[in-house]
This record gives structure tokens, sequence and C-alpha cells, in this order.
């Protein structure tokens, strides 16, 4: 299965995610990080995603290609990440196929209602130890 983990800014969530499912998984799937920037791509690489790229023409060609797509809630939004995920960056992770697990973090002036706030370290267990393993069960 190829896992897509995409992130932006310093990629700190990204690389959170990462660690957590090569913990879980080790080497079973493949793991692509994709960055809105290098930054962001060197610190996903760092939590040892097998393949990694930057910009916008990486995720756009990269992401109608897996099988699924982890990130923040961000990756959805246009002009998210202080402007760094841009419109058509969003719009081809939105019109991916594969099914998107996305965090409810953002930075931008969106608010979940009815969702209850809670750490980025049980937020990554919840992806990875509960909703994941149901996609891979499918697989």
């Amino acid at each position: 299965m190829r896992v897509c983990v995409i992130d932006g800014q310093g990629g700190g969530i990204g690389a959170a995610i990462i660690k957590r499912l090569k913990e879980v998984y080790q080497e079973e799937h493949e793991v692509i990080a994709l960055g809105t920037n290098a930054v962001a791509t060197a610190q996903m690489m760092r939590a040892r995603a097998n393949r990694g790229a930057s910009g916008e023409n990486a995720i756009v060609r990269t992401v109608p290609l897996v099988d699924i797509i982890l990130g923040p809630l961000s990756i959805v939004l246009a002009n998210s990440m202080m402007g760094e995920l841009t419109p058509r960056m969003a719009e081809a992770i939105s019109s991916s196929p594969a099914p998107k697990l996305l965090l409810p973090l953002t930075q931008e002036q969106v608010e979940i209602v009815g969702l209850s706030p809670e750490p980025l370290p049980h937020l990554v267990e919840k992806i990875i130890s509960e909703r994941l393993k149901e996609y891979m069960r499918h697989v």
C-alpha cells in the first residue's frame, strides 16, 4: 500500500505521523512524504519516509497515484499554511480518489464545531492505530 503523508511549513505534524506509522507497520507499506516546501519534506524524510518530494507539481502529480492520504485538515484548504498550500494543491488532494484521513488541526480561521481539542500525540495515535488500521484490513 502507498501511504502518502502531506505537510507544510516545518513538517512536524507529518514527521509525527510517519514516525508512528513506521513504529506500527515498519516497512510493510511504502510511505511517501509530500511537503509544501523542502524543509517540511526533509523533516518527514528524517522520520523515515521511503520517498519524498516538495512543491505544488510533486503534490499534484503524486496524490492521484496513492492508496491513502494522511495529514492535517489544512491540506484541503486553499491558501492555508500561510499561503504555502496553493489552490491547485488543495484541489488535487481533495479530488484524489484516495481516502483521506485528516487531523483536525489548522492554523486558519476554521473551527470544527463539536470536536474536542486533543494534543497531537493523541491524534496521531488515533489516526495510525485506529483509523488507518481499518483501511489496511481492506487491502
